[in-house]
């Protein structure tokens, strides 16, 4: 028999949660017909405990949360579903499986209990159902043959992918996955990474990934939340929020290396004192801004006259990487002195494109180029 998610519909979410845990607050809202949602921030900022308030794990002190027609908690109405009825699976960073048993064991365990109300499946019934039911799931997650191996005769992979089966099992329309790759050497990573993007490609349901990675969130999701001691940043797509973070702590966390305070002149200048330098821009820049970033990637290297938005530099130390080189820099005023920046401008040059230096020299300028400016 093959597997389908067929009886899965995906309809949105919509959720605003307050939780008070001690001193520490989380505060988030978030609503959207997407079904691929990436929480992104840094560790302590609340994005499992999170998790655990949308799985029922844990209850919110306040708000509500709705996935597509079911109202899962709702403070006003006093209405709370028990997790076990809220047709969530939940990937947990160990995967916590049961040791003791098997593969097949595991896959099976969640089949077994019975369903309370309206969310009884066929298969908490008759053994044979659940049988066949572990048999698919092991044939979807590519575990055949692993049956009778307990957790700990495992790669890591392995047992990702059995996690994920007993997950399923159920036929969830939501799954949570908290940190699942964050134990892993850089080359399992992109292995499981690839794997789960295969495992999970005809999922239609929503799938919230949590992670402290801009990597893995910009592979995964499709929206973003980023986070910050337990309050939302922004909310939006991915792909924009990466391009046009708005605000420092976002453009941090989606990797921006190099952010200093800025000073709005009029509607084109931008004065930049760690950088000793003032922009006149094209585009008109909006009131409020009060810092700019700009990726360590983006830089354009200059030799010769200097042109607009040229950053006079000074190499303070240089790293080589396996694939690129990262340059540390010390900006210089136009004046010839330097300037006291909160940290070094960062300036990563992929080893392909620094044959280039190799044969020039270190370039006397490096140019800011408007498109790739990030106001805050």
């Amino acid at each position: 028999m093959g597997f389908s998610f067929q009886e899965v519909r995906n309809m949105g979410f919509s959720f605003q949660i307050e939780k008070t845990l001690g001193e520490f607050k989380l505060s988030l809202k978030a609503e959207s017909q997407g079904n691929r949602l990436g929480i992104l921030g840094a560790s302590g900022c609340g994005k499992s405990l999170t998790l655990k308030l949308l799985a029922g794990i844990e209850t919110p002190d306040a708000g509500h949360i709705r996935i597509g027609e079911n109202l899962l908690f709702d403070s006003g109405q006093k209405r709370n579903v028990k997790p076990q009825n809220r047709r969530i699976g939940y990937l947990f960073q160990n995967y916590a499986l049961f040791p003791h048993m098997t593969v097949a064991e595991n896959i099976g365990a969640g089949l077994q209990g019975k369903s309370a109300g309206t969310l009884k499946t066929r298969w908490s019934g008759k053994k044979i159902q659940r049988q066949r039911r572990v048999q698919e799931m092991m044939e979807k997650f590519q575990l055949t043959g692993l049956a009778d191996r307990l957790p700990g005769e495992l790669s890591g992979g392995q047992q990702q992918r059995a996690a994920l089966a007993r997950m399923m099992a159920c036929g969830p329309e939501v799954i949570l996955l908290d940190e699942p790759f964050s134990a892993l050497d850089v080359f399992l990573k992109d292995q499981m990474q690839r794997e789960l993007e295969e495992l999970l490609a005809d999922f239609p349901g929503l799938v919230i990934l949590v992670s402290h990675s801009r990597d893995e969130i910009y592979r995964f999701s499709e929206e973003l939340l980023v986070m910050e001691q337990g309050h939302e940043v922004i909310f939006g797509r991915t792909k924009e929020i990466f391009a046009n973070p708005r605000y420092r702590e976002a453009a941090r966390l989606t990797g921006c290396k190099n952010i200093a305070d800025a000073r709005r002149i009029d509607a084109h200048r931008l004065e930049v004192p760690d950088w000793g330098i003032c922009f006149c821009l094209e585009r008109e820049i909006p009131d409020g801004v009060t810092g700019i970033g700009y990726r360590a990637h983006d830089f354009v290297p200059v030799w010769g006259g200097r042109r607009n938005h040229c950053l006079s530099v000074q190499v303070r130390r240089m790293a080589e990487m396996p694939f690129e080189y990262h340059y540390y820099l010390q900006p210089v005023c136009q004046s010839g002195q330097q300037t006291v920046p909160r940290q070094s401008l960062c300036w990563f040059v992929q080893k392909e494109k620094h044959i280039q230096i190799e044969e020039r020299g270190l370039p006397d300028y490096l140019e800011l180029k408007e498109e790739c400016m990030m106001l805050f």
